[in-house]
This record gives structure tokens, C-alpha cells and sequence, in this order.
């Protein structure tokens, strides 16, 4: 996990824990996360490999040549020169650069540039940021309806690339130079899914429907299945770039949240619009209090609180302004046992995290309660 940060200006995902199952764009996810406050916890659910048995990019190849696309995108250098030789190896070389010659082209980046006027080729296009997004906007502008577009894959498919051009009307051909594999360390994977089980992730993200099968699939060999279907059901909120990516999630009755665009930076933004709402916040003892999932904001100021302090915190806040007992707040302490100081000690240190200790009262031999403001008692009484 990475450190959260503190400070007054809490971004919108500050106190709240995002797992991450994605491999190759993983960086730029994350990023975006911890910009808006997020603590991370990263379980690639799957790795990117060559393909050792080429049937699928020869069904591709061969499938492309007795019927031309439209446009053809070439994403890596590496994978249009792998893709240019195997053709040749099949005897396809000639016929499929032939196709490629009679087509809109578009390369993205100088070295899949290089790697297409290598071949003997030209590309019609090539987007100066070498972003893939320039490309989606561009055949966007130029309308997609009815069109073939051959699309080079590079292992782990551009969130919601291809589901853009079909919501836009096009037909989709992927080329498959590389295969989706299961994670070569399981263990990042398995920290994620511990976190998933011990409710101490607030959101996991999907980039792809891959990763999602992934993930479930190390589930099951875990014998833990079922328990992730429930908690991804019940508490953690799966968030996908996309209705494609959705689709193994949603097999298991499991609701998803997708943005309308399906990019990184719109799936970032569900996030920041969904996890705040689900936050309770109480207006307790003059101050504004927000419980969000590993930390507090109290007047928009983040205070971590330990995994003990939160314990007791959602039960108090469950009842607003009402005596919680101390054998009911021991028993929600983990590992606490029976000792009733425990629950002592524990709410000293929450006191000290919030940094306001007036907002918990204890009310001497019974136990403690949320100091909800007067205004507020009638809002939540009983």
C-alpha cells in the first residue's frame, strides 16, 4: 500500500482504498488515483506473453485478407513486425502487405512508424502525443458506422477503445499477437483479494474482462470464491472502464459502475463520485464529520484512523447520538478478548486521531456515544 496524505485540502478519494487489476497501464491508473488522495493496493490479475501457438493471429490475418478492413491501427513496432513475419512464414507475407497497402493506416508513435515503412509501407496517420486516445477521437470525428477496423492488440486491450468504435457503429477485428496469461507471482493478486475479504478495499477496478475472469479464477483455486462474489456484491464497489469489461462481473449478479466515456480518467471519476456519496456524514459536536473507508474528515480535514479506531467508530455511528455499550464496542474490537479496557485504550487512540476529542462522549458506566449535535437528534432518533 502506498501513504496517504494528509492535510486540509482532502481530495475527493482521500481515506478510501482502491485495488487495482491492471497489468500494462497500471502506472497511469494509479497515478490518477493517488492524485485524488486514494491509497492504492496493486494485483495485476494477469501478464501479457507472446503468442506461442499462432492460430489465432493466422485465423486474424487469414480472416483480413479474404475480406479487407477499412483501417488498420498498428499500436507497437514490435508487434506489426511480429505480426508482418509470421504472415510470411504462413505465405500470407504478400497478400496481407497488399491488404495493408489498399487501407487508412494509422500508426501510433515514431517506432511503429518505423517498424510500418520498414515493411515497405506508408502510414496515412500517426497522432503526435502517441496516444491512443488521439486515435479513438480521431476516427470518432471521421464516423466509425459502418466500418471494418482491424485493430493490432498488444496484450492488455486500450480500456475502452473497442468499445467505443462499437458503440459508434464499427465492426472490430482484433489482431491477437499476444496472450493473456494468469499473473507469474500470484502473491500481489492474493494480498488484493485478502484485502477484498477483509473489507479493507473500498473499490476494485477493471481495465479489461480478462482481468476480472482472472481475478475470480484465483479466487476459486484460493477455495475463496464465493467470499469475493459476496463482498464484490456487498461493500466493495467493482468499477469498469467499460460494458465489455463488465460482463464476467456481472454474471455473478455482481453491479458494476462503468463512466460514459471509457477511459481511464472518466473510470476515475465514477470513483470519485461513488465513494464519497456512500460516506456517512454527521454533524457532531459542531463539526462536520465524515466517515470514509480508513479515515475521518473532520471539517474536510483527513485523519487516518487505525483498523481498531474505525471498528468503533462505525458501530457509534450506526446509532448516532446513542449510548453504545461497552461489551457491544469490546466485541467489535478484533482481537480484542475480554477485557474491557481494551475498548479504552482504543477509543483514547480514536479520540487522538480525529483530533477532537469532544466529538466521542462517555457517559460514565454505561459506555460511549457520538456527540450528534441537538439540531440532529430528531433526524436520527430511533
Amino acid at each position: 500500500m502506498d501513504e496517504q496524505e494528509h492535510g486540509p485540502l482532502a481530495g475527493p478519494l482521500a481515506g478510501f482504498t482502491v485495488g487495482v487489476t491492471a497489468a500494462r497501464r497500471a502506472d497511469e491508473l494509479i497515478t490518477l488515483l493517488r492524485r485524488r488522495g486514494a491509497t492504492v493496493v496493486h494485483g495485476p490479475a494477469l501478464r501479457i506473453v507472446p503468442l506461442a501457438d499462432d492460430a489465432e493471429l493466422l485465423a486474424a490475418t487469414r480472416e483480413l485478407v479474404a475480406r479487407a478492413p477499412d483501417v488498420v491501427i498498428a499500436t507497437t513496432a514490435i508487434g506489426f513486425r511480429g505480426w508482418i513475419e509470421a504472415a510470411e512464414g504462413w505465405g500470407h507475407g504478400e497478400e496481407l502487405l497488399a491488404v495493408l497497402r489498399g487501407v487508412e493506416l494509422l500508426a501510433r508513435g515514431p517506432k511503429v512508424k518505423g517498424a510500418v515503412r520498414a515493411a515497405g509501407l506508408s502510414e496515412s496517420w500517426s497522432p503526435s502525443s502517441e496516444s491512443m486516445a488521439e486515435v479513438l477521437d480521431r476516427l470518432l470525428a471521421e464516423g466509425v458506422a459502418g466500418r471494418r477496423i482491424a485493430l493490432q492488440l498488444h496484450g492488455e486491450p486500450l480500456p475502452g477503445f473497442v468499445e467505443a468504435l462499437t458503440a459508434g457503429g464499427a465492426e472490430v477485428v482484433g489482431v491477437p499477437v499476444y496472450r493473456w496469461m494468469p499473473p507469474e507471482d500470484p502473491v500481489p493478486l492474493d494480498r488484493l483479494l485478502d484485502a477484498v475479504l477483509a473489507g479493507s478495499l473500498d473499490a476494485v477496478t477493471f481495465t479489461s474482462a480478462p482481468a476480472a475472469v482472472s481475478l475470480l479464477a484465483r479466487a476459486g483455486e484460493r477455495g475463496a470464491r464465493e467470499e469475493v462474489v459476496a463482498a464484490l456484491r456487498h461493500g466493495v464497489l467493482a468499477v469498469c472502464v467499460g460494458p465489455v469489461t463488465s460482463l464476467p462481473l456481472q454474471a455473478e449478479d455482481i453491479a458494476t459502475y462503468q463512466p460514459e466515456r471509457f477511459r481511464l480518467g472518466p473510470l476515475v471519476q465514477v470513483l470519485c463520485t461513488e465513494l464519497p456519496a456512500r460516506a456517512r456524514v454527521l454533524p457532531v459536536a459542531g463539526h462536520r464529520l465524515e466517515i470514509r473507508g480508513h479515515a475521518a474528515l473532520v471539517d474536510g480535514v483527513l485523519h487516518p484512523v487505525p483498523p481498531a479506531g474505525m471498528a468503533l467508530l462505525g458501530l457509534l455511528a450506526r446509532r448516532p447520538g446513542w449510548v453504545v455499550p461497552r461489551a457491544e464496542l469490546l466485541r467489535a474490537l478484533p482481537g480484542a478478548g475480554r477485557d474491557e479496557h481494551a475498548v479504552e485504550t482504543a477509543m483514547a487512540r480514536l479520540r487522538t486521531s480525529l483530533g477532537a476529542p469532544k466529538l466521542i462522549q462517555t457517559v460514565v458506566k454505561r459506555g460511549y456515544r457520538l456527540a450528534l449535535d441537538p439540531a440532529a437528534e430528531d433526524k436520527y432518533d430511533g
